[in-house]
């Protein structure tokens, strides 16, 4: 079996690495790597950097040297230059997991936030799509935008997904594609979407995700911020956020990717509660000076404090449609056929993963 992923220095690649490599390690006969250069380390650094950290799992860091025979490390810039490495070699599987993640709503970053997403997953499926047996997409669960209720694995019936950013709208937008392209050149498309990503479960140490996003930004703004000034949050009652451990998500994609699932939705079956999970989050780093509300502050209705003005100046942008999202449902009657999600208390998970974070200081894992 070969396979290609991309994104595997990412938070998601890197542990979906781990899992195909412990699940389908005796099938797996070369699996390629498409990776940037930094400027002072190269591709193939970053690789061994990856596999040989000490938050492999253990089944890599026990096979190290085997792991490493069956990696192929691809420079980046020859992605789109199959023939440079892949020779005559056909890919049973491409994963596409690198992504473009900008949550920003601001209308001159579309057109970057498109490019990265939806032309680029373009270009390396119509590069790619004589030399695969099939194409699996990470996209995100939150592609089919703010429409509330019960949300099943199926987005194609979804028109207008009323979007809360450019992020999520490319991503609906390449799903689309690759459903029309997979269909005109006989190539089965796989679409899988992981909600938001939280620290491990079940793979050691607990709690590690390898680069902070979404409510981490939330816990490392009030936790690097030395002002006590008032605050009014702005979210709603009902409001809640699906989050889901990266090793499970991994776990996930690895097993799912040899079935003929079009569709899956790789989430929690509840969300947690934005009050309860803000109050926790805030309670790990320390600031108390808070209040919810649900009206919309901005500069038209002033601010109470300096800190509340930097929140909405900054992240609060990003964080808005989120903190104030319809209540969603989510069917995981299929997802748990593939892997039974763990069970756990979603408000001491959040805990627990914000003080890990602090006690790393919300510093990104640099591969």
């Amino acid at each position: 079996m070969n396979i290609l992923l991309t994104g595997a220095t990412g938070t998601l690649g890197s542990r979906v690495l781990f899992s195909l490599l412990e699940l389908r390690f005796q099938s797996i006969k070369t699996i390629y790597l498409p990776v940037r250069k930094k400027t002072s380390v190269s591709p193939e650094q970053r690789v061994k950097n990856v596999v040989s950290s000490e938050f492999a799992t253990d089944f890599v860091k026990k096979n190290l040297d085997e792991v490493l025979k069956k990696i192929v490390t691809v420079d980046a810039e020859e992605l789109l230059n199959p023939a440079s490495f892949l020779g005559n070699n056909k890919l049973d599987y491409f994963i596409h997991s690198a992504g473009f993640v900008n949550l920003s709503t601001d209308p001159a970053a579309k057109e970057e936030i498109f490019n990265q997403n939806l032309q680029f997953t373009k270009d390396i499926f119509n590069t790619y799509c004589t030399s695969i047996v099939k194409f699996v997409y990470i996209s995100t669960a939150f592609a089919a935008g703010n429409i509330g209720g019960l949300l099943h694995n199926d987005y194609t019936k979804i028109i207008n997904g009323n979007y809360r950013n450019h992020y999520e709208a490319s991503k609906h937008a390449s799903e689309k594609f690759l459903l029309k392209a997979g269909t005109e050149n006989n190539v089965p498309i796989q679409i899988l979407r992981p909600s938001v990503l939280g620290g491990n479960i079940n793979e050691s140490p607990n709690y590690f995700i390898s680069k902070y996003m979404v409510f981490y930004l939330f816990a490392k703004f009030f936790h690097n911020n030395n002002s006590q000034d008032a605050i009014r949050i702005t979210t709603k009652t009902g409001t809640g956020l699906n989050i889901i451990p990266t090793d499970y998500a991994a776990q996930v994609i690895a097993k799912v990717i040899s079935t003929e699932i079009q569709q899956l939705n790789i989430v929690n079956s509840k969300e947690t509660n934005m009050k309860k999970g803000i109050s926790k989050i805030l309670k790990v780093v320390g600031f108390s000076n808070f209040s919810f509300t649900e009206d919309k502050i901005d500069t038209s209705t002033g601010f109470s404090s300096k800190l509340e003005e930097f929140y909405y100046e900054t992240i609060g942008l990003h964080l808005h449609p989120y903190m104030t999202s319809k209540p969603n449902e989510w069917d995981t009657s299929l997802l748990e056929s593939v892997l039974p999600i763990p069970n756990y208390d979603l408000v001491d998970y959040l805990s627990e993963t914000v003080a890990f974070a602090k006690a790393k200081n919300f510093r990104n894992q640099k591969w």
